[in-house]
């Protein structure tokens, strides 16, 4: 439904000419005065200065000079009566003449009898004019919108504080005449067609109407195959029913087309219009409009015989109806350019008329409004000490609770209590301090509708009865003995009143009340209001102020609107969104912001636009160490065969995202780059024929369009890759596959033209010869790069400043944005109005200001920094206002908020340019970098535009100096244009952010050795000299740090060499303890033994040695355990190799040394590091270009995920990929295209006896290596030969004996 176009609206200016007379008949002069004409008793006032009637006309000098209250306040009131219901266009207003009486604001309220009355409303708000600022001069004011009606009155709000209330007036208008009929909840009005059928492909229906009932069946009509229009109040509300299906579904069972309108049952004027041309129908009520596409296999409504207006009659039973018939007034009604009215009054044959009159009956009704839930209430008096009681009014209210009725009973009777709780309705009668009758019924009646309530209390019998129709429930009774006061409460109780004459347990009621009858008799209210009858405090008298403040629903992203009487809220459960109106979605926007806040690669939601009107989508973030990849994922990935398919019978698949087309573009189009690979696997099946040839197979992408391009090959050409690269099997074509061979080949590339991608759907054509056939397979859309998370520019000049078309955000705003400075002080942005403006600035250097004007005065906010904000660093701040709060972010500061007024003005119009980084005057200039600016969900491009713009350049450098930290473990921050990345080459780990550890298992005799000698090249060597460490220099530090868990001992960890005498070792010993050797000489040995716990224990331990000249440092477990001070005759030698594991060459390694190499290491190592160099990342990582030998056995895997499980059951950690990726290059040949022919299963069959028979051989040849390895090794003690059995078997750790003689400090 709300897909349809918004086109559909241009359906008003085509039917104009057949529906504007009835809506209206406005002269276009319509600027008469109106009041200067009038008599003295068509004016009257709440109350009068003079004691009569005084002329009130403006200009008038006679009498009192104008009209004066005796006293000022706010009940005054000063209204004329204008004879008729006129068009009122305009009001003017003066002061009393000769005085320093004047009214400085006032408000206007309407009505067509005198009562009740209807407040000026503008912007959906009570509105508020501004008044005279002396006694002589004229203040006009234009309407904004037209009223219609008999009576005005002007409300002074302030005055003169110098003086008193006084106002003399004038309205401005024209007469007004329209055709009006009234039904009586038993007539109706019938249009007869000239025919037994009238079929129509355009319709327009247009009435005002006004009723004080809420439901009610405006006009119907419908046909004997199903076709149907049906209008009618539901609840206050309008329900339009519309189909033009050929069913013969009942009225009873249809869902409504659509629903519009609220608390439609005020006795007010509303106006409704029709709009339908085919199934496209626009539904209007007053200002609201409602945009819907009806059911039905035609574009044609087919009504039988007659149109019913007023209800809905029962053929052949007069005086009959199917439904609840309207009562009220219809003015002005037109079906497709017929008065309808008119007719009837003419008494036409093609109308019947059925107990319907020409004049608007109006109910003297009189309604009150509790305006303030502390201090409003009603005092009416009643008959005392009569045995029973009888108390009946209607209420409406949004509130759940709010007290009803206090009333005190005579002799010792209590005090009776009617509240709502809840939005339950509960009686109770109080007794002393015990509580002696209690009644609760109804419930949500705080639903905004009216309702009736009766107390009646008669022979020891109460009864309470709500809603007195066949949907009310049963009636509560009890037994109790009551006797009625003299005063009845109503909404709540004065401060002045002992608890004994009014109890209020609750807060006041806020609502309407009406129709209120103390024992069997009405009360005229309106004597309330000229103080003869009763007293109250905080109410409107003759008028219902309730509003539905969920009309229209400002609760976004379909969030649901609930509401009290004074403020609306939003829930925003299963919305994705969040904020007082569900405007903030709870995803970031791209895989990049993701990656920014420290994640890793997996499964996200993203809003690519925000706080805007997409909702979020599920991709996966493959984050690598220099791209950010987002993939996106469709309903078929795996290969696909297709056979027998011709152009006359194609083949066609359609991919699902999960998500829609707008959605998928927002990510193309915000990111750099996207492609998509697509692969076709063919026997005797063409692709895309010759470059001037009809397609055998074609794409469609976004814009639903047939594309005859594959994967490698630029829009516009007929070609694959190989046809580019001039190399397919066929000179003669331009794909593989178009060579029409008998054997499998194929055509594979990848599509990366962004405007038009995603691929949405394949079609095949060419799989219905003989031994035709062929595969396809289309892989997920992968996108890196974000346009705008780093579009960033630099202001330096103050005059300098970008400007972009007018923000427009009438109800919701918010502005986000990352900024760097060094300078005091300067505006973000601006944009202006008439008098509304948006302002955001950094005001000092420890504070942002946001200020905003919606035509309420400004509202500024400010965040105080502790710390300063010029400090050249990127700071991120949030900016938002909306109908509920008006809030300011920087970083992760305090949020500063205040709540928005719910009363005046909301709409925030601006209509200048949107300035940013400086002001329309060209003063108060930002200096500094702005980037990634969003607002309202919309990407501003802020560097295309600097582009033209002199003063601001495009990007801006320096993202290291702010995110730098996010690079861990030696990992260095490098500069891109877009952004930065880590630079992992000096680290152990690797990963985006330096994180991830690089671990290995290690087996019995397993050795890694690194040779210092010649730097080797890696993939981001930036500088060559920090890679490797030469030989010729002796390191005047060294910094060495590794994890490492095991269950051996004695252990051999690592081995640094020297020289042939000086090494550095670093060893378990057999009861566990932790070794450090350093042999200076061959006589010069320290031994520093770590003894804490044993370090066999199947736990990671991380070890860091640091030493700085002649200072020696030893951490374990980021606990320092050992400092020691070399004599200054200590000489350090340069490196020759590491060693990790076992030692494999005899390098004049001591005894004690030589019993740890036994084995060598079994266990994990991991994030080892020695300087700048990581010996195992080099193994692991880049073998084949790094001085490093391997022997035995080492596995990559993952230390941590072995520590707290069984270290026996080892398993293989794979690096992180993305899922969408295809893992089998081959697997479309060798898998999933299958053929029946017998000579392709006789080659499959002879190549896999070749495998095998050379595995047997190589596993032969590989067992007897290994054999003849193992009978080589010097063995002290039968050890397990794997980690597996290593594990398996406990070690022995209770030898109390040290084998670790020479110690110096623990």
């Amino acid at each position: 439904m709300d897909s349809v176009p918004r086109l559909i609206s241009l359906f008003t200016l085509f039917f104009s000419s057949l529906w504007h007379p009835g809506l209206t008949a406005t002269n276009y002069n319509c600027d008469d005065p109106l009041a200067s004409l009038l008599s003295p008793v068509a004016f009257s006032s709440s109350s009068d200065l003079a004691g009569t009637h005084s002329p009130a006309q403006l200009n008038q000098r006679l009498g009192a000079g104008g009209w004066s209250p005796e006293v000022c306040n706010a009940q005054q009131w000063l209204q004329m009566d204008l004879g008729s219901k006129m068009e009122i266009t305009a009001v003017a207003t003066q002061g009393r003449y000769g005085s320093s009486d004047w009214v400085t604001s006032y408000s206007l309220m309407f009505s067509d009898t005198g009562h009740n009355w209807k407040q000026y409303q503008q912007e959906d708000s009570i509105w508020t004019f501004v008044g005279n600022t002396n006694a002589d001069s004229v203040v006009h004011h234009k309407l904004l919108h037209a009223v219609r009606a008999r009576f005005v009155r002007f409300v002074p709000l302030e005055w003169n504080p110098n003086g008193k209330i006084g106002m003399r007036v004038e309205v401005y208008g024209c007469s007004y005449k329209s055709d009006v009929a009234d039904f009586d909840g038993r007539s109706s009005l019938l249009y007869r067609f000239n025919q037994k059928l009238l079929s129509t492909l355009k319709d327009v229906i247009s009435l005002k109407f006004k009723s004080i009932q809420g439901d009610g069946v405006l006009f119907h009509g419908e046909g004997q195959w199903g076709d149907h229009i049906t209008l009618e109040l539901q609840k206050g509300r309008l329900v339009l029913h519309l189909s033009l299906d050929d069913s013969k579904t009942r009225l009873s069972s249809s869902q409504p087309s659509a629903t519009l309108g609220s608390l439609l049952d005020d006795q007010h004027w509303h106006s409704v219009l029709i709009e339908r041309v085919g199934k496209q129908v626009n539904f209007t009520v007053d200002k609201y409009t409602q945009h819907f596409r009806t059911k039905g296999e035609t574009d044609a409504l087919d009504i039988d015989y007659e149109l019913s207006f007023g209800g809905i009659p029962v053929p052949g039973k007069p005086g009959t109806f199917l439904k609840k018939n309207f009562q009220g007034c219809i003015e002005n009604l037109y079906y497709n350019g017929v008065n309808i009215i008119d007719l009837a009054k003419r008494r036409k044959h093609q109308i019947y008329i059925g107990n319907v009159t020409f004049s608007c009956s109006e109910p003297q009704i009189v309604p009150i409004t509790f305006v303030n839930s502390s201090s409003s209430y009603l005092l009416l008096p009643g008959t005392p000490q009569i045995d029973g009681l009888s108390v009946g009014f209607q209420f409406r209210t949004w509130n759940k609770d709010g007290l009803l009725l206090s009333t005190e009973l005579f002799e010792g009777s209590g005090t009776l209590l009617l509240s709502l709780e809840g939005g339950t309705l509960r009686l109770q009668i109080q007794k002393a301090t015990k509580q002696a009758a209690e009644i609760l019924t109804g419930s949500n009646l705080n639903d905004g509708l009216w309702h009736s309530v009766s107390i009646n209390a008669r022979r020891n019998r109460i009864t309470l009865t709500l809603d007195n129709d066949a949907a009310s429930p049963a009636q509560d009774t009890t037994r109790i003995q009551i006797y009625s006061g003299n005063s009845y409460y109503f909404g709540g109780c004065p401060d002045n009143l002992t608890v004994s004459q009014c109890l209020n347990p609750i807060k006041a009621f806020q609502g309407c009340m009406r129709l209120i009858f103390i024992d069997n008799q009405p009360k005229d209210l309106m004597s309330v209001q000229q103080g003869s009858l009763g007293n109250f405090s905080d109410l409107h008298i003759d008028l219902c102020s309730i509003k539905d403040r969920c009309l229209p629903n400002y609760c976004e992203h379909g969030g649901s609107c609930s509401q009290s009487w004074t403020t609306f809220y939003c829930n925003c459960s299963d919305t994705s969104y969040m904020g007082t109106t569900c405007h903030h979605s709870i995803y970031e926007r791209s895989c990049e912001v993701y990656r920014h806040q420290g994640n890793v690669a997996g499964f996200f939601y993203i809003d690519p636009d925000g706080s805007g009107m997409l909702g979020p989508l599920q991709v996966y973030c493959n984050i690598t160490e220099d791209k950010i990849w987002t993939s996106m994922q469709h309903n078929n990935t795996e290969l696909t065969h297709v056979q027998g398919t011709s152009p006359e019978k194609p083949y066609s698949m359609a991919l699902d995202y999960g998500g829609s087309i707008e959605q998928l573009e927002a990510v193309i189009d915000s990111s750099e780059h996207c492609e998509q690979e697509v692969a076709y696997y063919c026997r005797r099946s063409r692709l895309l024929n010759t470059p001037d040839g009809v397609p055998f197979t074609w794409w469609i992408g976004r814009s639903k369009e047939r594309h005859p391009y594959w994967g490698g090959a630029p829009p516009g050409v007929q070609r694959c890759e190989c046809g580019l690269d001039e190399i397919c099997l066929d000179i003669r074509h331009f794909c593989n596959c178009d060579a029409d061979k008998d054997e499998w080949t194929n055509d594979t590339g990848f599509l990366s033209f962004k405007d038009h991608l995603p691929v949405t759907q394949i079609v095949i054509t060419d799989t219905n010869r003989s031994n035709s056939e062929a595969a396809w397979r289309i892989g997920p859309l992968r996108c890196y790069g974000d346009r705008h998370f780093w579009n960033a520019v630099s202001f330096y000049t103050e005059a300098s400043y970008l400007h972009f078309p007018t923000f427009h955000a009438e109800f919701s705003a918010d502005i986000s944005f990352f900024f760097k400075t060094t300078a005091l002080s300067g505006v973000f942005l601006e944009n202006l109005g008439i008098t509304d403006f948006i302002r955001l600035e950094i005001s000092s250097p420890s504070e942002i200001t946001f200020a905003i004007d919606v035509g309420n005065g400004p509202i500024e906010l400010v965040v105080q920094s502790p710390s300063l904000l010029n400090d050249n660093q990127w700071h991120f701040v949030r900016a938002e206002r909306n109908l509920k709060v008006t809030s300011l972010q920087v970083d992760s500061l305090p949020r500063m908020s205040q709540e928005t007024s719910e009363e005046g003005h909301f709409r925030l119009q601006l209509n200048s340019q949107l300035f940013v980084g400086g002001t329309s005057s060209k003063q108060k200039g930002f200096l500094g970098c702005i980037r990634s600016l969003h607002l309202n969900g919309q990407k501003l491009d802020l560097e295309e535009r600097a582009k033209v713009t002199s003063g601001v350049r495009p990007g801006c450098p320096g993202h290291c100096s702010s995110y730098g930290s996010i690079c861990h473990n030696g990992g260095k921050c490098v500069e891109k244009h877009s952004g930065y990345f880590c630079d992992c080459t000096n680290s152990p780990y690797e990963g985006p952010f330096c994180k991830k550890e690089l671990s290995a298992l290690f087996e019995a005799g397993t050795s890694v050795t690194y040779m210092f000698q010649e730097p080797y090249p890696v993939m981001k060597n930036l500088s060559r000299s920090s890679s490797a460490i030469y030989a010729e220099s002796a390191p005047s530090k060294e910094n060495i740090a590794l994890s490492f868990m095991t269950a051996q001992t004695p252990s051999l960890l690592l081995y640094i060499n020297f020289s042939s005498q000086d090494s550095l070792t670093v060893l378990l010993c057999k009861n566990g303890d932790l070794q450090v050797h350093y042999q200076l000489s061959k006589e010069d040995i320290h031994v520093f033994t770590i003894e804490v716990e044993n370090f066999a224990n199947r736990r990671m331990h991380h070890l860091k040695i640091n030493r700085e000249g002649r200072e020696l440092t030893i951490q374990v477990d980021e606990q320092l355990r050992l400092s020691y001070n070399f004599s200054p005759e200590v000489e350090f030698k340069a490196v020759r190799s590491l060693t990790l594991g076992k030692v494999t060459e005899n390098l004049g390694i001591d005894s004690e040394v030589v019993k740890a190499n036994t084995l060598g290491f079994i266990g994990c190592l991991s994030s080892v590091r020695y300087n700048h160099i990581s010996p195992l990342k080099a193994a692991l990582r880049h073998m084949t270009i790094a001085p490093v030998i391997i022997q035995g056995i080492l596995t990559e895997s993952s230390c941590g995920s072995m520590m707290d499980s069984d270290v026996n059951a080892v398993t293989t950690v794979h690096s992180s990929s993305d899922p969408f990726e295809k893992t089998d290059e081959q697997e479309p040949l060798t898998n999933a295209v299958r053929s029946d022919s017998a000579v392709i299963g006789g080659v499959i069959a002879v190549v896999i006896f070749i495998i095998f028979s050379i595995i047997g051989i190589m596993i032969r040849v590989l067992y007897q290596h290994k054999q003849s390895h193992r009978n080589n090794q010097i063995k002290e003690k039968e050890y397990p030969t794997n980690l597996d059995s290593s594990f398996r078997n406990d070690i022995d750790l209770q030898s109390t004996v040290s084998e670790c003689k020479r110690e110096y400090f623990i």
